[in-house]
């Protein structure tokens, strides 16, 4: 799986070539991070731990029907429910590398207009009309929050290799993903 290199600032503002970036920063973070869990134990990965959502897999999950949800806000389709999934802990990895990949493909594909367009949400939670680079921003920086939840269990289990997964190093050496 590769990313879209963005388009040069010639074509994209300051703004969508940020947008774009993080879209594949986002990628590429879980990427990273899910082949480091792919060499641990799977008992391991769905072990019972005291944190905000009890186990590895539990939070991947999170994190999967986080950006599902943010990909439907953008994409302006009708939200799907989340209680069909029982997969196994690959079925979880593949889940939310496909729609990182799929998030990360339709940002990518934006106009600087589509960037920059308030898209209206009315939902249980909350109401809001943002511009759709804040929604990205969230959803990144929602996954980029979990996947540090994902360590931090990962060392309470004994995992003391986590892979760096910072913005400046995808920056440095990530984008030749």
């Amino acid at each position: 799986m590769t990313t879209q290199h963005i388009a040069s600032l010639t074509k994209d503002t300051a703004i969508a070539y940020l947008i774009k970036n993080y879209a594949n920063y986002n990628l590429w973070a879980n990427t990273t991070l899910v082949n480091w869990l792919k060499t641990k134990p799977t008992a391991l990965l769905e072990q019972t731990v005291p944190s905000s959502f009890p186990s590895i897999k539990l939070t991947l999950l999170h994190i999967w029907q986080t950006e599902r949800y943010w990909l439907s806000i953008l994409k302006k389709e009708e939200q799907k429910t989340y209680d069909e999934f029982n997969g196994s802990v690959e079925d979880t990895f593949k889940a939310l590398l496909n729609t990182s990949a799929e998030l990360c493909h339709y940002i990518n594909d934006m106009t600087h207009d589509d960037v920059q367009a308030k898209t209206l949400i009315e939902s249980p939670w909350f109401q809001c009309d943002f511009s759709n680079f804040e929604y990205i921003m969230h959803y990144a920086n929602h996954s980029t929050y979990h996947r540090g939840q994902v360590v931090t269990i990962g060392r309470s289990l004994g995992f003391t290799d986590a892979p760096m997964t910072d913005y400046n190093l995808y920056n440095i050496d990530g984008k030749e993903f």
